[in-house]
Order: C-alpha cells, then structure tokens, then sequence
C-alpha cells in the first residue's frame, strides 16, 4: 500500500465525469489526494501495484462492473475498498460483501459519513495518517479474550492486535455485546445495520455472521460467541457457554 505520501491517496472509480470532480475535491477539502479513473482500464493503468491507499468504486460503470475491479484488487493486493451503489442495488451489495469490500454507500449519501468512512478504513489498514489519537479511552466490552473498544470502534484480541473489521462487521458485533444472551431476529439486525433491503435480508445477515465468525471466534464452524437458533435468529455470548 502507498504510504510514502503524508495524505493518503485516494482513486476514485466512477464513470460520472461531475462525480468524480465532486468526490475528488470533497477528498482533497479533507485532507486526502485523489486520483481520478473513469474506468477499470484506468486504474489498472496507474501501475502494479497501484500506487493508492484506498479505492473508492463505483458499482455501476458503464459497460463493466465494479465488482470486477473490487475481486481483481482483493486477489492481488492488499488496498482497502469502499463501494459506492445506486438505491436498489442488493444483488450487488450482497456480492460486493463476498468479495472482501470494507465499506459501502448507498447513492446519494452524505458527505461526511463517506469521508468518516474511507478514515475509519484506512486505520484498520494501519495508516499512519488514520490512526486514532493516544487519548482513546479504554471503555469496552469484553467477550472471551477480546474487547470491543467502543470509542475507537476496534476488536482486540488477548495480545492487543487488533481484528480488522470492516464497518458492517463492527456494528453487526457491536450490537450483539451490547445486547447479549438475546436471540436477535435478521429482520432487527438488518434495521440496525441501516438497509433497506426485503428480498435478501437472509443472505445479507448470513455472509456477514459467517466473515465475522471467522474473525472472532476460535473455530468459525463451532461458534462459543456468536450461535445461531434456527428458525429464529442469532444469539451472543460475551462468555462460552458453561463459564
């Protein structure tokens, strides 16, 4: 990942000419530099590996499809990716959720929820200009071995590492601990995750338990935290069962 510039760079990919002017001085207004690709042949131009912190994609390209780039960078390198999808699009997000994007933003969103986002991206990929400050508190909830640091947003394991997650994954976890021993619907955890979604709500929830699964406890296919009750929901616990 590029980390030889003071502010982190930013390519920006969307076939909109007036979007990406509009997203390329919101990035600069905040501190970023910004790189402006009309297409995937333009990203892919910018060198291997591309010289950018962090790719900001949209899914709807003319003639091609985000996703394409988003599985292309996941499988070469390790460059964080936010997505950018239409109203309607939960086919797309569901894949876009598959192929390892950090973050989405449904169209049209607000400005500073997107740059809050892309800051909160590049910390958990450890850059250096992203970084929360040395006043976090230590607030938290503990499960097992790790905590949940509420102000930073971070899960750390026993060492203090912490498991990067993306956002959906971190308010998905959070949610669970501070509402443990409850079975949870899908349908109350798809409103707390803010979307829209009828159709896939049981696949939307199902790829993000299994990814968080994998990340947080000892064997993703024998869960002691995150326990699924058929029929009706899921069910967290902040200690093992029989502890």
């Amino acid at each position: 990942m590029h980390m030889s510039k003071a502010e982190p760079l930013i390519a920006i990919v969307d076939d909109d000419e007036s979007v990406r002017t509009t997203l390329s001085a919101l990035m600069r207004e905040s501190g970023f530099e910004a790189l402006s690709c009309p297409d995937i042949a333009s990203f892919m131009a910018l060198g291997d590996p591309p010289p950018v912190d962090l790719a900001l994609i949209d899914l709807r390209l003319r003639g091609e499809s985000g996703l394409t780039l988003a599985i292309h960078i996941r499988e070469r390198y390790e460059i964080p990716i936010v997505m950018l999808t239409g109203v309607g699009d939960e086919i797309d997000k569901i894949i876009g959720l598959e192929t390892g994007a950090d973050d989405y933003l449904i169209k049209p969103f607000n400005p500073r929820e997107l740059v809050a986002r892309i800051r909160a991206v590049l910390r958990r990929y450890g850059h250096g200009g992203a970084k929360p400050t040395s006043a976090a508190s230590g607030q938290g909830i503990f499960f097992g071995s790790k905590r949940i640091d509420i102000q930073t947003r971070r899960v750390l394991d026993a060492e203090g590492e912490e498991i990067p997650l993306t956002n959906a994954e971190y308010r998905l976890l959070e949610y669970f601990a501070r509402n443990p021993n409850r079975v949870i619907p899908r349908p109350e955890l798809l409103q707390e995750l803010g979307s829209d979604m009828q159709r896939y709500v049981d696949r939307t929830i199902d790829v993000l338990i299994l990814r968080l699964r994998r990340k947080i406890e000892p064997v993703a296919s024998k869960p002691v935290h995150l326990q699924t009750r058929r029929a009706q929901g899921y069910i967290f616990h902040l200690s093992p069962e029989g502890q």
